[in-house]
């Protein structure tokens, strides 16, 4: 019973962020045929990204033979720290208001912040289910310390594409220049002091913004 529960949670969030999803896209749209031009069409390939964790996830509980191997949760780990920080990197797409003018600047303004939640929720719901997946292994207290260790880690990430316009997939095809960027400001730190008021803040966001999520859900 507790399982089929589960799943209908599960089914119950994903239509909920279909549904976020396509409102975005819809915004979109419309700000297309309304301005003429496809400026912040690309929030849709972000918002896509954004859904990477949450679906790496989703497939671990649709695939649970992956929780039982500590290979398969290494490997999950991993991937979905690579992915998480497009979560909320949504955030810092508002940098292109300065930029991008030919709207309202409150109708961008609430749409990038419509895609900043939406993206937020997908970092959130699979960093819930990372929390599930090694409370099985983990102490509760000890889960508890990795999750805001891995929101900060978060943060590095979106100053890394940010600030550096590194991807998730660089990692992978250029792995050697991210690392030596990454060991620079290991190195370097009060060299790179933008670097780490950036993880610090953001990553302090992240976690006020997701404990706020968790108490929320709590409650319900």
């Amino acid at each position: 019973m507790f399982k089929l529960l589960r799943q209908a949670d599960r089914l119950d969030a994903a239509c909920f962020m279909a549904l976020l999803s396509f409102f975005c896209f819809g915004v979109s749209i419309f700000r297309r045929f309304y301005a003429g031009t496809w400026g912040f069409f690309f929030l849709n390939w972000n918002l896509f990204l954004a859904f990477v964790p949450w679906a790496l996830t989703s497939l671990s509980f649709i695939r649970p033979g992956i929780q039982k191997s500590i290979i398969g949760v290494l490997l999950l780990l991993l991937f979905w720290l690579l992915f998480f920080p497009n979560a909320p990197y949504i955030i810092t797409d508002l940098f292109y208001l300065r930029v991008i003018r030919n709207m309202p600047v409150w109708f961008d303004t609430l749409m990038i912040l419509s895609y900043a939640w939406t993206g937020m929720l997908f970092g959130f719901l699979s960093l819930w289910d990372i929390e599930r997946i090694l409370g099985n292994k983990l102490p509760r207290p000890l889960v508890t310390v990795i999750s805001t260790f891995l929101l900060f880690v978060g943060s590095f990430g979106i100053y890394m594409g940010r600030f550096l316009r590194w991807n998730s997939w660089d990692f992978f095809t250029r792995t050697s220049e991210v690392l030596t960027d990454i060991g620079n400001r290991f190195a370097n730190p009060f060299a790179h002091q933008t670097t780490w008021g950036v993880t610090l803040f953001m990553g302090a966001f992240l976690n006020i913004a997701y404990w706020s999520f968790r108490l929320t859900r709590r409650r319900v």
